[in-house]
């Protein structure tokens, strides 16, 4: 399977439990990985069979601030699910760092695989 990929994605949105968090945007750093057969996009040089990065991107930030939540995993678990269906991916592997959240450590996150991966 060909994979698309999107690294290092940074994205301001409300996310957190406690409730100074709700009252604040904070970065998250977002690594995307999408199973696709982008030979098909290749053949004729065609950007309409292929994902457009640049567009999943822009959904990202904007999914993330329509729907806030308390946990990265949830956002994780409803992005992934929002991807999937939205562009009919096959398979994706999605990491969320939340950078900052911990002192000590560099970043704090989550990273799923959904979806079927041939």
């Amino acid at each position: 399977m060909d994979k698309v990929f999107i690294q290092g994605l940074s994205i301001q949105t409300t996310i957190g439990f406690y409730p100074w968090e709700k009252e604040i945007k904070q970065t998250l750093v977002i690594d995307l990985t999408m199973g696709w057969n982008t030979a098909l996009a290749a053949e004729n040089d065609e950007l309409a069979k292929t994902l457009d990065y640049a567009e999943i991107s822009e959904k990202i930030a904007e999914y993330a601030n329509k729907t806030p939540v308390d946990l990265i995993e949830t956002l994780a678990e409803r992005m992934a699910h929002y991807l999937l269906t939205q562009y009919n991916i096959p398979w994706l592997k999605l990491k969320i760092g939340k950078p900052g959240a911990v002192h000590n450590a560099v970043t704090v996150g989550v990273e799923i695989e959904r979806g079927q991966q041939s």
